[in-house]
């Protein structure tokens, strides 16, 4: 909804940059994808070399936490 606030306030203030801002999220957005997904797998990764690394802590029974 803030985006959409601000982006009114652009467009009463300067709409030509209003209009090229609507037309410009879209193609940012599917620039973007690629390293949102690539952020997704390397946290994917990151976490399961944190679980491989810390399993045999956990087998043996080290503290419990909640």
């Amino acid at each position: 909804m803030v985006k959409f606030l601000l982006w009114l306030i652009l467009l009463v203030l300067c709409w030509p940059l209003a209009l090229l801002a609507l037309v410009l999220y879209p193609v940012v957005w599917l620039f973007l994808l690629p390293f949102r997904l690539l952020g997704i797998a390397v946290g994917g990764v990151l976490g399961l070399f944190k679980a491989i690394i810390t399993l045999p802590a956990r087998v043996l029974g080290g503290p419990h936490r909640v």
